[in-house]
């Protein structure tokens, strides 16, 4: 609910502010012009077009739930020229409260440290179609109801077509993550982290781990375990020569804690990487011809960018009892964008050369103007996608 008014809100990982439309908000907020700060000189973008921000508005979000609903306080960026039908939830607030989201069995996030304290993802039963298959193979079914239970079908698709549909998912559901396998570990694209120093490094590069208060020592535990369970850091041995630390502190927001590393430093001696990221909206007339396109996205795409042996040690954190490494990019780290767009240029370039398939970042998007030819083009980026174990929401 936004200011007691019930309303769409989308969690968006990719998105770097937080943001809504205004003819959306107004559906919301009658008077929201009355409440507006006015904002200039400040530039935003999205994937596919310049964005016009009139201001910033204060609204409070309202997660209900049986037990207890949460309330937090957002300011909202207003945007002009944009007609989603959402409130944009992006990464700087999902960063501050806290905010995780699991694509896992049962689709939910949480707030804060109470991870039992879950808030399930509404699905408007409009859009999406009920998958059902005749075949009736226990692990089949199991992998319709919980590998595909956030896949959108078009309902004007035929059951036959659904069908093939599923039939080509299920023969590459490898490529989906599941409890046991949450994230992939990218094969033959580690990331090569390079400084314009050499050993033995400046102190900005070795620093000691923060003193931390016996609460934020209780949360650093329980952040590092959720990491080293996900499979994104290990716990450096004693005999192991460590040249590079990076200390890490608990950020707290309202009671809620944060895992915050400070790779400021490493940034600043991280030689740039200047590969480009596409400007989406001069790919996106590749759509104008296609009569089915699909949209994939990677879950948690940097965490599955494995690292080099050498950039491992780069990126090693402090703490009071120890330290641990990064075995994938972790959010924050320069370069991370680049890396990515290049490895999956690099993974997709016959397809991409072909003229069929539009890539940004994670964004994964098949055009076709036949159902054959979709189905054919379908196999080949799944198959690459299972190759270098890469993972799907």
């Amino acid at each position: 609910m936004v200011d007691n008014q019930e309303a769409k809100l989308n969690l968006d990982t990719g998105a770097y502010c937080t943001w809504v439309g205004k003819l959306y908000l107004k559906t919301s907020v009658p008077d929201w012009q009355e409440n507006l700060i006015p904002i200039k000189g400040v530039k935003f973008s999205s994937a596919s077009e310049r964005m016009k921000p009139l201001g910033i508005i204060d609204l409070t979000l309202i997660f209900p739930h049986p037990s207890q609903c949460v309330r937090i306080k957002v300011e909202f960026v207003v945007i002009d020229n944009c007609t989603s039908n959402h409130f944009i939830l992006g990464n700087d607030y999902l960063s501050i409260y806290g905010i995780d989201i699991s694509n896992q069995r049962d689709r939910y996030c949480t707030i804060g440290d109470n991870k039992r304290h879950k808030f399930g993802f509404l699905n408007n039963k409009k859009e999406i179609t009920v998958i059902k298959s005749k075949d009736k193979r226990p692990e089949k079914e199991l992998f319709i109801s919980e590998q595909l239970k956030e896949a959108e079908f078009n309902q004007e698709l035929t059951e036959k077509m659904k069908e093939k549909l599923i039939d080509l998912l299920f023969k590459y559901k490898n490529a989906f993550a599941t409890d046991k396998e949450p994230l992939g570990a990218i094969i033959g694209h580690e990331v090569d982290i390079i400084l314009n120093v050499e050993s033995s490094y400046p102190p900005l590069l070795r620093r000691p781990s923060y003193s931390a208060s016996p609460r934020a020592r209780e949360a650093l535990e329980v952040h590092i375990k959720e990491l080293m369970d996900l499979g994104v850091l290990r716990k450096v041995g004693y005999n192991e020569q460590v040249e590079v630390t990076t200390p890490v502190i608990i950020t707290w927001h309202n009671g809620k804690s944060r895992m915050v590393g400070g790779f400021r430093a490493l940034n600043t001696y991280t030689i740039p990487d200047r590969y480009p990221i596409p400007r989406i909206h001069e790919t996106l007339t590749q759509l104008s011809q296609a009569k089915f396109i699909t949209a994939m996205d990677a879950l948690k795409g940097f965490n599955q960018n494995v690292l080099t042996d050498n950039s491992k040690k780069l990126l090693r954190i402090i703490v009071y009892w120890g330290i641990f490494e990064y075995l994938s990019i972790p959010f924050g780290i320069k370069n991370a964008p680049s890396h990515y767009q290049r490895m999956m240029n690099t993974i997709f370039a016959e397809e991409l050369s072909e003229g069929w398939l539009i890539i940004y970042l994670d964004d994964i998007i098949v055009c076709s103007e036949t159902w054959e030819n979709h189905l054919k083009r379908l196999d080949r980026v799944l198959q690459k996608i299972v190759q270098v174990n890469k993972k799907l929401p």
